[in-house]
């Protein structure tokens, strides 16, 4: 049983729990002519969640007057898929964030307007499991409410699906692409090369960097190999010294340090992929 402590609509309402933990209460008509204290059954319940931060409760109310009751349940629905597909304990700020992406993007359609995905084709190379769930939670969306999300959505959905999973910020991995473009810039302009986005080499790239960013964020020490630094210095270095480069802006974008080691790998991967353009 739960006691119920506000309504937010017919089929939305906070309740407390047996534990006496405030959940959000989600069923058809289970908020209509309900009053504070009045007891609520298991079976009225189709769909439960937590929000313990009082912000992040609030910025859920405030997103509810915003949609009708098919987009809400789509949403919900929407975020049951994730929680399925992904097998993992999502952050709850998803409930939020990912409500109110979902409803901007929604309207944004409905107004005939779209904005582009600069990190698209990163975003499904780095993260593959997660690009897979957006594709099935883009094409529920679609179904459901009978609209045709653009694609570039797909990678949005992705990026949230990561952050629930991995409980980092939107803000934060946003950051670490916009890090991994600019490192690349610099690798095509230092070895004066262009890889072509949908080439295996781009692929391989940004995801070595990608667990470069990783190992680095984590603290991870890396052992390193000093004979083959010396070689990797004396026979390439040109590729060497790029590695440095790029390590040096990955230091100053992560504010943390990057163990030599790294240089030694990052030269290897970057001599490979000179060698595939000489």
């Amino acid at each position: 049983m739960f006691c119920v402590k506000k309504v937010l609509n017919n089929n939305v309402l906070i309740a407390e729990d047996g534990l006496e933990e405030e959940v959000i209460l989600i069923g058809k008509g289970i908020g209509f002519n309900r009053k504070k204290g009045e007891s609520i059954s298991n079976d009225l319940v189709e769909k439960l969640f937590v929000l313990r931060n009082e912000k992040e409760r609030q910025n859920y109310i405030k997103l509810l007057p915003q949609m009708d009751e098919t987009l809400l349940k789509t949403i919900i629905d929407a975020i049951a898929i994730i929680r399925n597909r992904s097998n993992a304990i999502l952050n709850e700020q998803v409930h939020v964030a990912l409500t109110d992406h979902i409803l901007f993007a929604v309207t944004r359609l409905m107004k005939g307007l779209e904005i582009k995905n600069p990190f698209l084709i990163e975003t499904k190379a780095l993260y593959p499991v997660e690009y897979e769930i957006g594709e099935d939670v883009v094409e529920f969306i679609n179904q459901s409410l009978d609209i045709q999300l653009p694609e570039g959505e797909i990678g949005f959905i992705a990026l949230h699906v990561h952050s629930a999973i991995s409980d980092k910020s939107i803000s934060d991995i946003n950051k670490y692409s916009t890090l991994i473009s600019k490192l690349i810039e610099v690798i095509e302009d230092q070895l004066q090369i262009k890889i072509s986005q949908e080439s295996i080499n781009y692929i391989r790239l940004i995801r070595h960097l990608r667990y470069t960013i990783d190992r680095v964020l984590n603290g991870e020490y890396v052992e390193e190999p000093v004979k083959i630094r010396n070689l990797l210095k004396m026979e390439y270095p040109t590729c060497y010294n790029l590695s440095w480069k790029l390590i040096k802006i990955m230091q100053q974008t992560l504010k943390k340090e990057v163990y030599e080691a790294e240089a030694v790998y990052l030269t290897m991967h970057l001599q490979r992929l000179n060698n595939k353009f000489e």
